[in-house]
């Protein structure tokens, strides 16, 4: 299945107010039932299992409602993992401000140099290009001490279908658009790797995860 960009509405905010919300409450219950939460959580214990961590702080980039960031902060620490969470997106819209939230470019981190153990991204990297997609991860291992986190979809005819399948729980005719667009420019598994191979990652980790997810961590050092 050949790779096709389709610009997606929610992107440019292409809806009314209602519309919008509509769509990232779509969103919040794609990443609660069909694995978009429970992938982020389990790399983040990842990294805390590898590196021995039991306090990790965490930007979560494109975190829209903070939902995922949430979710996994709720999750580590019943198994004793404290996670500090600080959630941005490119639209203050898109924030429920609430918590530790900032408006900000994925490109171009409004943060110093470690400001962060982990910066992950959930439903970000399948937006950019591959010249952006190996940028956005050399500046997230800017941003992070320890590691650059991507949950993502992977591109499949069967998750095309199941896009499909989903449309009459979608809530917003900009998710019943952007579901299947999103899919089509997604990553292969062994696309993402070439590309996160071209970052300044010391080691690189990626594998298909639950429902047509992927999971994928860039480590800042090579870790055994």
């Amino acid at each position: 299945m050949k790779r096709f960009v389709i610009p997606e509405l929610l992107d440019s905010d292409s809806g009314t107010a209602a519309e919008i919300s509509a769509s990232l409450a779509d969103l919040r219950m794609v990443n609660r039932w069909f694995g978009g939460a429970a992938t982020m959580c389990d790399l983040v214990r990842e990294v805390a299992r590898r590196t021995g961590r039991r306090d990790l702080s965490l930007l979560d980039v494109g975190g829209a409602s903070g939902d995922i960031a949430a979710r996994v902060t709720r999750q580590l620490e019943r198994e004793g993992v404290r996670v500090a969470s600080v959630v941005l997106d490119r639209s203050a819209a898109h924030l429920n401000g609430t918590g530790r939230s900032v408006a900000g470019d994925a490109l171009a981190l409004p943060f110093s140099d470690g400001s962060f153990d982990v910066v992950g991204s959930s439903l970000v990297v399948h937006h950019l290009e591959p010249g952006e997609l190996v940028r956005f991860i050399n500046e997230s291992l800017r941003v992070a001490r320890v590691a650059a986190l991507v949950n993502d979809l992977r591109r499949s005819p069967g998750h095309l279908a199941l896009t499909y399948a989903g449309f009459a729980l979608y809530r917003s005719r900009l998710t019943r658009h952007d579901a299947p667009a999103s899919v089509q420019r997604a990553y292969t598994a062994g696309e993402l790797r070439e590309l996160l191979e071209a970052t300044r990652a010391a080691a690189v980790e990626v594998r298909n995860h639950y429902l047509c997810r992927l999971a994928a961590i860039a480590w800042r050092e090579a870790k055994s």
